[in-house]
């Protein structure tokens, strides 16, 4: 099995030095992916703050998936996008980003919802929140089986999210997440010393 990779979400806040920030931690590990996560501010704003934001990924080599906003992910030519349950249609957001693009789907602790993302045409599916998380309020707590469960059966790749610390992930790299979804761990702390604390925990 491949090593399990990380995928790092952004703090709501991405103003001031936070692209500094995001240099200092894609150089610490290789991150697969960097999801734009901010809240509150209209799409002019929103990409005034993910340009430099998508410079630092595509110089590196880093996906950039814009999250819940289909229409963002298109102003800004990013990698994919990111929904919830509530952003729109994984059909909707194939036909505006096209085929190349990564969409991703929030599927909770449900199992139907992940089958349905991927009958759809989904390109990974993530569930969570496996731990109590700073970052947004879950009332969902999945065990770390449905991601061997999902192995087991598809081919899709999953994402595990919610509360991820270097402390906690070891059950959800062994039960077989393909990524890892962090964001408070790392930015909560020193970026680049956390990025390398989980690189060398996901090596298995």
């Amino acid at each position: 099995m491949s090593d399990c990779q990380l995928y790092l979400i952004s703090p709501l806040d991405v103003s001031g030095r936070f692209p500094q920030r995001l240099e200092r931690a894609l150089d610490a590990g290789p991150i697969a992916a960097f999801q734009f996560r901010v809240k509150d501010v209209d799409q002019h704003e929103a990409a005034r703050l993910a340009d430099p934001l998508m410079s630092i990924c595509r110089a590196r080599d880093v996906a950039f998936i814009v999250n819940d906003s289909i229409s963002l992910a298109k102003r800004l030519g990013a990698d994919g996008v990111h929904l919830g349950q509530g952003d729109g249609d994984i059909r909707e957001a194939r036909e505006a980003l096209g085929r190349e693009a990564q969409i991703g789907v929030t599927c909770h602790a449900s199992r139907h919802l992940a089958m349905e993302a991927g009958e759809a045409g989904a390109d990974y599916v993530a569930f969570g929140a496996f731990f109590p998380s700073t970052t947004k309020a879950t009332e969902v707590r999945p065990e770390p089986e449905i991601l061997s469960w999902w192995q087991n059966l598809f081919e899709i790749p999953c994402v595990a999210i919610g509360g991820i610390t270097p402390e906690n992930c070891s059950p959800l790299v062994e039960a077989g997440a393909d990524f890892l979804a962090v964001s408070g761990s790392v930015w909560n702390g020193d970026e680049a010393q956390v990025i390398e604390e989980f690189t060398n925990l996901m090596k298995r």
